[in-house]
């Protein structure tokens, strides 16, 4: 009987460390320039999911964007990290991350290229449901994913967590296919109120389903432990918000949750 239960024990722990969250980097080509993703999946859920794209701060493809895509996977999902600058190209210098920005968005058609590259990756991952597609994104990510989203992509949801709300580009009515979560600091002088209003007003008018949370007191990057440091170095308004950022991404899980409940 010993020997039973302890067989019994050993082979309960051999299945709880087999079911894990896997990772893995991807080298990928986009017109002939290398770009580094991360995958990352539990491989103790059953059958395909849902995939979730998540794009990085202005600073590159770093950590920082690792770790959530880990902690999607944690929730169920399969989640790419993208790379919307080139493989290598990451900075904690705001004056470069600006560089980077500007070479990105100066050709919003190669913006566009490198988001749906990185989007049909993930769509043919044999842990993803294709149907069933969102994007999650940080500071430059959070506007990336939203101007994806008023071109049409097809994507179920797009969450901006301190992204930027402007745009030349306004959506139009039934031109956006995700529902949308913005989740923004009402201290941010970056995302200032009438850039928030200005982008309610345009939803609206579009008839898009929207959500938008303002957290008094946060500032802008309020989910990152890292830029706190990063503000005080080159005095810029950039604090990481404990509170707001625990409950910014409980709003996302539940978002998430109901969207793809309904699809």
């Amino acid at each position: 009987m010993k020997k039973l239960f302890t067989g019994l024990i050993a082979v309960c722990f051999a299945a709880l460390a087999q079911a894990e969250v896997q990772t893995k980097v991807i080298e990928y080509k986009v017109n002939g320039e290398s770009f580094t993703g991360f995958l990352a999946y539990d491989d103790s859920v059953q059958g395909k999911r849902p995939g979730i794209l998540v794009v990085h701060e202005w600073w590159g493809h770093n950590d920082y964007v690792r770790k959530r895509a880990e902690m999607l996977a944690e929730l169920g999902y399969t989640a790419f990290a993208l790379d919307m600058f080139g493989t290598g190209k990451l900075t904690d210098h705001p004056d470069e991350a600006g560089k980077f920005v500007q070479m990105v968005t100066s050709n919003i058609e190669v913006a566009e290229g490198r988001f749906e590259a990185a989007y049909n990756l993930l769509r043919n991952q044999p842990t993803v449901n294709p149907e069933h597609i969102a994007a999650i994104g940080y500071c430059f990510g959070g506007g990336t994913s939203l101007h994806m989203a008023r071109q049409g992509m097809d994507l179920d949801a797009v969450v901006s967590f301190h992204g930027a709300l402007a745009t030349k580009t306004p959506a139009k009515d039934g031109d956006v296919n995700a529902e949308l979560l913005i989740l923004t600091g009402a201290d941010d002088p970056m995302v200032p109120a009438e850039q928030v209003e200005a982008f309610r007003k345009e939803m609206t008018d579009a008839n898009v389903a929207f959500r938008i949370y303002s957290y008094p007191g946060a500032t802008h990057g309020f989910t990152n432990p890292e830029v706190t440091e990063l503000g005080k170095r080159y005095n810029l308004p950039l604090a990481y918000n404990a509170a707001a950022d625990a409950d910014s991404w409980e709003k996302m899980r539940e978002f998430l949750k109901d969207v793809f409940a309904r699809e």
